[in-house]
């Protein structure tokens, strides 16, 4: 499972002048289980981000969103990848880029095709490819406050 993914990144010169600073093929790809692979494209520690930062925030070893920060990432899931119930302390904006997949939370589960865009907000979940093709896409998690429910903090899981 080694997807491609094209990374443009700008940046300026010491001129000021705006400038393309990365442009690559991806190759920081992690697996966090069995047919799931994932691409972090830039992440920041805080917001807002410093948009002066030297260092190749791509290649930041991000499995959870900083406190304070963001992950833009792209991951692929494999026809029957692993089940992995999880929570993570994030506003999560996703679009479907090809491929479908079943979202399932506690007590339903929705199925999400290439076009369509979800806003996940702080909710226990999993990701289902019930088809014979891959499906591809795009993350941006955004760390949020604790969410607080029945008088309990719901905290990160899986």
């Amino acid at each position: 499972m080694a997807f491609k993914i094209r990374r443009v990144v700008t940046g300026h010169d010491e001129s000021g002048k705006a400038v393309v600073a990365i442009d690559e093929i991806t190759t920081n790809l992690v697996s966090r289980r069995p047919g799931h692979g994932s691409y972090v494209i830039w992440s920041n520690d805080k917001t807002p981000a410093d948009n002066e930062e030297r260092d190749d925030a791509g290649r930041r070893d991000v499995a959870d969103c900083a406190e304070q920060g963001a992950i833009f990432r792209v991951i692929e899931y494999a026809p029957g990848v692993a089940p992995r119930m999880h929570r993570t302390l994030t506003i999560d904006y996703a679009v479907v880029l090809s491929g479908e997949i079943v979202m399932r939370l506690d007590d339903s589960e929705v199925t999400l095709r290439a076009g369509d865009c979800l806003v996940q907000r702080g909710t226990i979940h999993d990701w289902i490819n019930k088809t014979n093709e891959p499906c591809v896409m795009a993350f941006v998690l955004i760390a949020s406050k604790p969410l607080t429910k029945a008088g309990a903090q719901m905290p990160a899981a899986g």
